[in-house]
């Protein structure tokens, strides 16, 4: 589970303005984040299929932002892959 902390550092690197929480860059972290998290929780518990199958929404739902994000801004889109170490 993400701690505010660690929610708080995922925002400030991300956000395009002191005041950015919810832009496609932000939530691309976040559910980055959250699926690391989950990733190694399942290496330690691989019959958790519940959470498996969150995890596999997340992925779903990530996909998505990224190829919005792609059509509106191609340049954002390219730094944040590189930033995330996505690909």
């Amino acid at each position: 589970m993400l701690t505010k902390r660690k929610k708080q550092n995922v925002v400030q690197d991300l956000q395009r303005h002191e005041k950015d929480t919810g832009s496609a860059e932000v939530q691309v972290g976040l559910i980055t984040r959250r699926m690391q998290e989950l990733a190694s929780h399942l290496k330690k518990n691989p019959k958790d299929h519940h959470s498996r199958r969150g995890l596999l929404l997340m992925v779903g739902k990530r996909r998505r932002f990224l190829q919005y994000l792609k059509r509106e801004d191609e340049k954002a889109h390219g730094k944040l892959v590189k930033k995330l170490g996505l690909k």
